[in-house]
């Protein structure tokens, strides 16, 4: 049996490696949870709160933003995705397009990544703005699409082709853990199976 393979340039890697990525989280809020019509609410949960896990194993700078909560007095995100994102600060905004603020636009320059992968709630407004936008500038982004949701079938489906057809890419929840780990018999593998474990446990627990 041959070894692992020989870990390519970790920040010219053409797929996404720990090295090359930032990872946007936005708006994971009780009151944008509650507007979601396009996923089942327990099977988002369990997706989001996986992808927390995944960037802090793998040491993925986290840009995780909020609306609303010192303007209007919304809740901040939800502790599960917290609890996943031990020590990340939130960037709080008035501004429903999050390329639009200026703290969360530095947060995200700061970290000097170009790939920048982007979730949120909802696809079609705090998703789908800030992708658009990044795009623009330069960015290459992906959306991790098992971890998103719209106020409706028809919302959250209209930004996905909106974001593709600009240019993003659409990703999923595991499928960014394997590609981060890229091969078992690298160091830290043990990260991708306890995630494989924790996210199809999960899904177990809702029938899923």
């Amino acid at each position: 049996m041959s070894g692992p393979t020989a870990i390519r340039d970790p920040k010219q890697d053409r797929l996404i490696t720990p090295a090359n990525a930032v990872l946007a989280l936005i708006d994971y809020q009780p009151d944008q949870y509650t507007g979601v019509r396009s996923v089942d609410h327990a099977e988002l949960l369990v997706h989001v709160t996986t992808l927390g896990k995944i960037a802090t194993a793998y040491g993925l700078p986290v840009v995780l933003s909020t609306v609303g909560v010192k303007s209007n007095g919304m809740a901040g995100s939800n502790v599960e995705l917290l609890e996943a994102l031990p020590g990340v600060p939130e960037i709080d905004r008035t501004t429903l397009n999050s390329w639009e603020d200026p703290d969360f636009r530095a947060a995200v320059q700061k970290t000097g990544r170009k790939k920048l992968i982007v979730a949120g709630l909802w696809s079609e407004i705090c998703v789908a703005f800030p992708v658009l936008d990044a795009l623009a500038e330069g960015y290459e982004v992906y959306f991790v699409a098992d971890a998103i949701g719209g106020v409706s079938t028809a919302a959250h489906e209209a930004a996905m082709q909106r974001m593709v057809q600009a240019g993003a890419v659409p990703i999923s929840v595991i499928g960014l853990a394997a590609e981060l780990q890229r091969d078992w018999g690298r160091d830290g593998a043990d990260r991708l199976r306890g995630i494989l474990r924790s996210y199809f446990g999960g899904l177990r627990a809702i029938g899923g």
